[in-house]
């Protein structure tokens, strides 16, 4: 019996466990399993504080809705409804892989051509993530619903909002796929979105929790309408995500990518540097001529524009607290989306960089001074701030010096734990590399985290000049000793370079 006659027999149920055995085999034997164990315990206790958040709001609705004399208890839920699943849909941005994204290893088997997109889509249904709103739904029903309405109403919200949720996971996958292939795809979103909180925009706060309480004031009757809506979305949504996988996976799978060149940038200036100089080209030409770090570094770009002109230009963002965050924010912008990746992309010619002695001590220099040097263009945008009177330009100076010290020194620690290579180019057929490197979110949190409790523990116990003062010698203590921490992950790289090659290659 051929190998072709023995798969086509297997059922669809058969096939669908023993791809799911595959994907947990592959996770397993992920170059990063292991180095991602002591993350995945801290991102553990992160997902455990995030649980007792939800716990938090279930008693802060079910006693909201309680002494609310306007809603029942089933009208409360549904009025807060759309930002549950706002929050929903964003927060998936952070870990869920799309199935195109980790489909390339099954194009070619011998397996109907939509069975692998539907097994992932049908797994991505069955995630434990699409329960973790229940933390808060399942313990909101038992105080405020329960004794009013009976389990009946209860179990009808809960499956209510589990459809809902799962619609929203297909919305998502949607609208992530749409955005890898082009940023111009993040004008539907926003549209829905606006759709979404239309009566708000138009009316008032009153009039939209009142617009959509009106579904549990249905299910209070007993109306299966609203069921059977989202249970219509949720079908439609699968199959247009269905459908859109497939042809992505397969459209990127068949393009035969030529790069025309019309002109070379030789970026002579640079010479005077050495070879310093040549892998600051080397940097430059791989965010213009590839289109992945292109992507992330235009959307870099973009944020830090857009968060310069909301705080330059409006008042929402100018208590004390707010002014912090966004200041670090906008200046670690290009470091949290572009250096937490390093050496990944670095990682599809890694061979060629290891052929001479610290040729990758030179490039990790060279990058660091790239990055120092991306630091102007937030820096400038932020000036305004201070020529309105808003923000001080010592605490500019200090807060991009910090930055550039210990910020960046925390993110080029991830050179020597990085060992999954990222695609240059494709987009659908590759996973995007942050989704199952926790590590990375690690420290993505800290760059965040701890700036923010060290500023706010210096101005609570002095001045504000003094506390900025503390932040820039800080920082100048980083830079003035970047060569000694560089030498120190180089060698540290060094001493695990044949399983940075094993895995890089793998």
């Amino acid at each position: 019996m051929t190998r072709n006659t023995q798969t086509q027999r297997l059922s669809f149920f058969a096939l669908f466990k023993l791809l799911r055995q595959h994907r947990k085999l592959a996770e397993r034997r992920d170059p990063m399993f292991y180095t991602n164990k002591a993350a995945r315990w801290i991102i553990g206790v992160v997902m455990g504080l995030m649980m007792l958040y939800l716990l938090m709001f279930a008693i802060l609705f079910a006693l909201g809705a309680n002494e609310s004399k306007s809603h029942t208890a089933l009208e409360f839920i549904f009025g807060v409804m759309p930002f549950i699943l706002s929050i929903d849909f964003g927060v998936r941005f952070i870990g869920q892989q799309t199935p195109s994204q980790i489909i390339k290893p099954y194009v070619l088997l011998p397996i109907p051509r939509y069975a692998c997109i539907d097994s992932f889509v049908i797994n991505s249904l069955m995630s434990w993530g699409n329960l973790l709103w229940f933390v808060m739904l399942v313990p909101y029903c038992l105080m405020s619903v329960v004794f009013s309405y009976g389990f009946g109403a209860s179990l009808s919200l809960l499956l209510l909002y589990y459809l809902l949720i799962l619609a929203d996971s297909q919305w998502y996958s949607i609208c992530r796929t749409l955005v890898v292939g082009s940023p111009l795809w993040w004008v539907l979103p926003i549209l829905v979105y606006l759709g979404v909180y239309s009566v708000w925009i138009v009316t008032d706060f009153n009039t939209f929790t009142n617009f959509y309480s009106s579904i549990g004031r249905g299910l209070e009757h007993g109306n299966l309408l609203p069921h059977l809506v989202a249970l219509v979305l949720l079908v439609s949504l699968s199959l247009v995500n269905r459908r859109l996988q497939y042809n992505n996976v397969w459209r990127e799978m068949g393009k035969q990518k030529v790069t025309k060149m019309k002109t070379v940038s030789h970026f002579t200036a640079l010479d005077r540097f050495g070879e310093i100089g040549e892998y600051l080209k080397i940097e430059i030409k791989s965010l213009m001529r590839n289109k992945n770090p292109r992507k992330s570094f235009t959307f870099a770009v973009v944020i830090v524009l857009i968060l310069s002109l909301l705080v330059s230009f409006t008042d929402i963002y100018d208590s004390a607290a707010m002014t912090n965050f966004w200041c670090f924010y906008n200046y670690v912008v290009f470091g949290a989306m572009l250096l937490i990746r390093i050496m990944s992309y670095e990682g599809n010619y890694i061979d060629a960089l290891m052929v001479h002695k610290e040729n990758i001590l030179k490039l990790l220099t060279a990058k660091y001074y790239f990055f120092c040097g991306l630091l102007v263009f937030p820096f400038i945008l932020m000036i305004p701030m201070v020529v309105v009177g808003k923000w001080n330009i010592l605490m500019l100076f200090s807060y991009g010096i910090f930055t550039a010290g210990f910020q960046y020194f925390i993110l080029m620690q991830l050179a020597v734990y990085n060992k999954q290579k990222l695609p240059l180019n494709e987009n659908f057929i590759s996973k995007s590399g942050v989704e199952n490197n926790y590590i990375q979110v690690v420290v993505q949190m800290v760059t965040f985290i701890v700036p923010m409790v060290v500023i706010s523990i210096l101005e609570a116990l002095l001045k504000e000049e003094v506390a900025w003062l503390i932040m820039m010698a800080i920082g100048l203590g980083f830079i003035s000793t970047h060569k000694l921490w560089l030498a120190n992950i180089y060698r540290r790289m060094m001493k695990r370079k044949y399983e940075h090659l094993m895995a890089f290659h793998a």
